[in-house]
């Protein structure tokens, strides 16, 4: 049986309507209609045709993971990345242990010691056997008094900021979402789902476009500013930290015609 044959019948069997799928997952009812008949085409991709497919399996009560599986199958794993590798990191972290401290600078530091207390004894034995008749002939001498100086006002000094203007991207997932940001030159800096409850931050200096899946799920702000408030089915977003208005909202990509 094929994944659209399998949601279908599961919606079947639990008496639901494709509107009623499509109100629970904010999913449109022609992509569901054509995912129930293996056209994924409408989705806009593979990243999004699995979201849908985890969305659908949820509301019908069928397991996700067997139909995700069998989708990569048949279309190839996202990206040619595991899952894994999306949260490890690209390096292994070397920690460097410390040195012990060598027997030949503890035999230097102690001589330096040495030295040093010889030639403060030297200095003060010398400074105890001066000449009695030096002190005879000293006279007092009478200093004058210091005039209280006056102390010039301190003017407060504005402190400005003069590194480089940063994007901060919070994002907060109410439902399921799937995002990915690239940079300019077309690096893609994440690629995942974002499970609900769960929050993301990213702190961009460079200009950067992000796409979301499932915008109704998720609350995004973009330096405070709350973003992407509407129920699309995908949103993107084109952020420029470098400019007074950092967030563009280019037209979104409209996955199928109609319902």
């Amino acid at each position: 049986m094929s994944i659209g044959d399998t949601l279908a019948e599961a919606r079947r069997q639990r008496g639901l309507t494709i509107t009623q799928v499509s109100q629970e997952t904010r999913i449109r009812e022609t992509l569901i209609r054509g995912i129930e008949q293996g056209d994924f085409s409408p989705c806009g991709g593979d990243f999004y045709a699995r979201g849908h497919i985890r969305s659908i399996a949820t509301v019908v009560g069928v397991d996700p993971v067997p139909l995700i599986r069998e989708y990569d199958e048949e279309h190839g794993p996202p990206g040619g990345m595991r899952a894994a590798e999306i949260f490890e990191p690209a390096t292994p972290i070397k920690i460097h242990e410390p040195r012990p401290f060598g027997l030949g600078k503890i035999l230097i530091v102690a001589l330096l010691a040495v030295i040093g207390f010889a030639a403060y004894h030297l200095v003060s034995t010398d400074g105890t056997h001066s000449p009695a008749s030096q002190a005879a002939n000293l006279r007092p001498v009478v200093k004058p008094k210091p005039k209280p100086a006056v102390t010039p006002a301190v003017r407060p000094t504005t402190v400005t900021n003069t590194g480089p203007p940063v994007a901060v991207i919070r994002l907060t997932a109410t439902q399921d979402c799937w995002v990915g940001l690239t940079n300019s030159t077309g690096q893609q800096l994440y690629q995942g789902i974002i499970p609900a409850g769960q929050s993301m931050t990213w702190r961009e200096q460079d200009p950067v476009s992000m796409v979301v899946g499932n915008p109704p799920g998720i609350s995004l702000t973009v330096n405070g500013k709350p973003e992407l408030q509407n129920t699309q089915t995908v949103g993107y977003l084109s952020i420029n930290p470098s400019q007074q208005n950092p967030v563009t909202n280019p037209s979104q990509q409209n996955s199928a015609t109609g319902g």
